[in-house]
């Protein structure tokens, strides 16, 4: 299954953990919950930064 980032549209999205993925276009993180995508950003250390969240998919 190719994932398409829900940012920029890229498929460069590899998957880093348990449904948890990052796009290598626009360098965020990103996962699905429930319906919603949260969305994260990569410090400089290496943590994660959570960005608003988005609308429900449809």
């Amino acid at each position: 299954m190719m994932i398409k980032c829900p940012i920029c549209g890229g498929l460069q999205v590899g998957r880093v953990g348990n449904e948890q993925y990052y796009c290598w276009n626009c360098f965020m993180e990103f996962n699905y919950n429930k319906g919603r995508i949260n969305l994260y950003e990569v410090a400089e250390d290496g943590s994660l930064i959570a960005m608003d969240r988005s609308p429900e998919l449809l």
